[in-house]
């Protein structure tokens, strides 16, 4: 930085008077910078021989400016009182300004601020060359770098007694924030002035580095400390002894005791045993992931997965390390959200209003608020899974995982396996790391074991044990971990006649069958298939863009006097059949399985006595519909006349969907 030795103060008065006399400063040799200053004040009418502020803040715009500068004042202010002991007692005042050259803060002896007073040099004063002429502040505002003013330098004649020294403050960006000036009398000038000015700027400029970095450290800072308190897995953090310095509410939760109990413990006497990992990072500088833990709490011991990495010091050598502990339970739920362990059907997806499915129905939803083992029998296609799915969403555990495991359709020497998992090496071929099993995917929610029948009796042993002990050990391992799960069997065989047999174990059957659901064949209750083909060709036709317009009566009177060996499974396919043969959205008889049709047309080429036996069957069963049909009838304009016509209402009532109500009407020729 360069400043200009100045000329003898009788020239540049010379100049001065000249210049404001014509506009032009004549032979001399005052600054350029000075001699532009002096042009911009002579172009805007300032008066040369004044100088006092006439241009001031109001008291309301003031405490607005200084309320919003307030940091940036505090940080100034020390350095400005130290710039002011220097001079203290010689008449000098120190200034700080804001950008514009507006007066925030000023320092300096009793005489000289009396002094300053007389030409306005106070708070929220305008000091531009525009309000008082050439003078360092207004000209640094103009030209954003240090400047010193002394004498008839100045363009207004009441400052010709002053020597200003001033320097442009800038923050960080590069962008001009305030101007810091000293004051004081012209035959006390000295180019160290402007110096000292100088680095009192740097010194601030300095300050306001440390200040923002020291906010951005604190804004870190608060940040790992939200999310090291919202972390949803456990958090300790160890010193390199493996004493535990800090750990988050989790971890607290996790244990189930508070963080003063638990600081300044070794990590091994919190959990109740070495921590698989902890050496290996504090000795080893290796992190670990995924390790399966153990964690002894107060409610009992936990299955934990933890993983570890270590903490380095400023030179490089460890200070301790970051372990994190997550409960299995929670991985679980993660791996069945994500691989479909989850039930989707509800008891609204239980199609059917005949008496027979109404009692499965009413005795699933009974059975679905306790907690007690629940064994559905009933023939393939009937819709056990469907059923299971329902109880388990309507039972306290419907937050938790649904799995299913088909116990007919693993083979007989990787049942074991596949229900209780196994250790990494427990046999060839066995994954790294090891497997969890069934129950433990199951914990926290429902365990669906279908096709219970065809389970080998070696396994139904180790089943029975973990329904009594609710404790599994995974196959090669000697770790007992607790499982927490309710079981819902299914199976279309006869278990009392597998027991006969020897087949099935009597003592495990009587474990299961704490309430036992029979789903009934789809024959023994036809008049639900027409409510089951409209649910079906409304779900099939939606799935393939295929619209059912219309289906001949003929078409339900086959499919309701059909056996349905395959029950409801089996009707699906046919509507599925039917829907994708249709043409126009038409269903007709031709569009029915060659199985269907040819059992008509045998029943029609029967001898006249079993003609007149199946008539008369079908006589009965026809008037026994119609006489159901009556009363139910009755029942709707009941409930619509105490529901005012709310369809929700008469449905939830009647434990049917909206969609069945609506059918109802439409089928009864109810118009309300």
């Amino acid at each position: 930085m360069s400043v200009s030795i100045k000329s003898p103060l009788t020239e540049i008065k010379a100049a001065w008077q000249t210049f404001i006399v014509d506009g032009k400063p004549g032979d001399c040799s005052v600054t350029p910078e000075i001699v532009e200053s002096w042009q911009r004040c002579y172009e805007a009418g300032v008066d040369p021989y004044d100088g006092t502020c006439y241009h001031f803040l109001n008291q309301t715009k003031l405490a607005d400016l200084l309320a919003k500068r307030q940091d940036f004042i505090d940080i100034a202010r020390p350095f400005m009182l130290k710039l002011f002991e220097f001079v203290k007692d010689s008449g000098f005042i120190v200034i700080l300004t804001d950008e514009r050259g507006y007066i925030m803060e000023i320092f300096g002896d009793e005489d000289t601020l009396d002094q300053a007073q007389g030409i306005h040099f106070i708070k929220g004063a305008d000091w531009t060359e525009e309000s008082v002429g050439t003078n360092a502040i207004g000209t640094a505002v103009v030209l954003k770098r240090p400047i010193q003013t002394s004498g008839a330098e100045h363009y207004c004649q009441k400052h010709h007694a002053w020597t200003c020294s001033a320097s442009p403050i800038f923050n960080m960006n590069g962008q001009m924030i305030g101007i810091l000036d000293m004051s004081g009398p012209s035959n006390k000038t000295h180019l160290h002035t402007l110096g000292m000015v100088v680095a009192a700027v740097e010194a601030i400029k300095d300050q306001i580095r440390i200040q923002k970095k020291n906010r951005e450290l604190t804004i870190a800072n608060d940040r790992l400390t939200d999310i090291f308190q919202t972390m949803s897995d456990g958090v300790m953090i160890i010193d390199k002894q493996g004493v535990v310095i800090q750990i988050n509410p989790v971890a607290e939760q996790i244990i189930g005791r508070p963080s003063e109990e638990l600081m300044g413990k070794a990590i091994k006497e919190i959990v109740g045993r070495e921590v698989h990992g902890v050496e290996k990072v504090l000795k080893r500088q290796e992190s670990f992931s995924d390790s399966e833990l153990m964690v002894d709490t107060i409610d009992g011991r936990i299955h934990c997965l933890s993983s570890g990495m270590p903490l380095f010091d400023d030179e490089g050598v460890v200070s301790g390390a970051v372990i994190l502990v997550r409960p299995m339970e929670k991985v679980q739920k993660l791996v069945n959200r994500f691989s479909g362990a989850q039930a989707i059907f509800h008891f609204n997806d239980v199609i059917g209003d005949s008496r027979e499915m109404t009692e499965v129905v009413r005795v699933a939803s009974l059975a679905a608020s306790g907690s007690s083992n629940i064994l559905l029998e009933g023939e393939s296609g009937t819709g056990k899974e469907v059923l299971a799915q329902a109880i388990h969403n309507r039972s306290v555990r419907r937050k938790g995982p649904f799995v299913a495991v088909n116990c007919g359709a693993i083979p007989r020497e990787l049942i074991g396996s596949e229900l209780f998992g196994y250790s990494e090496g427990a046999f060839t071929g066995a994954k790294r790391g090891g497997r969890p099993g069934k129950f433990e995917l199951a914990a926290g929610g429902t365990l669906f074991l279908d096709e219970i029948g065809e389970m080998p009796l070696e396994q139904q042993v180790a089943l029975l044990r973990v329904l009594q002990d609710k404790k599994i050990t995974r196959i090669g391992d000697d770790k007992i971990i607790p499982v927490d799960f309710r079981v819902i069997c299914a199976t279309n065989k006869n278990i009392l006649e597998e027991i006969n047999k020897g087949n099935f174990r009597q003592d495990l059957y009587y474990r299961i069958n704490v309430v036992a659901i029979t789903l009934p064949p789809l024959r023994n209750h036809p008049e639900d298939i027409p409510t089951l083909v409209d649910h079906f060709m409304e779900l099939i036709g939606r799935e393939s863009g295929r619209k059912v317009m219309k289906v001949d009566q003929e078409v339900m009177e086959y499919l309701k006097e059909y056996d349905w060996p395959g029950n409801v499974r089996e009707l699906q396919n046919v509507v599925e059949r039917i829907i994708s043969m249709s043409e126009n959205g038409l269903i007709h008889l031709e569009h029915l399985p060659p199985s269907i049709l040819r059992l008509h047309r045998d029943f029609f080429h029967k001898e006249p006595s079993a003609i007149t036996r199946a008539v008369r069957v079908y006589s009965e069963r026809e008037k026994r519909k119609q006489l159901l049909a009556e009363n139910e009838c009755q029942e709707m304009l009941k409930l619509l006349t105490k529901h005012g016509g709310n369809i929700s209402e008469v449905a939830k009532e009647m434990e049917v969907s909206r969609n069945t109500i609506y059918r109802k009407m439409r089928q009864y020729a109810i118009d309300y």
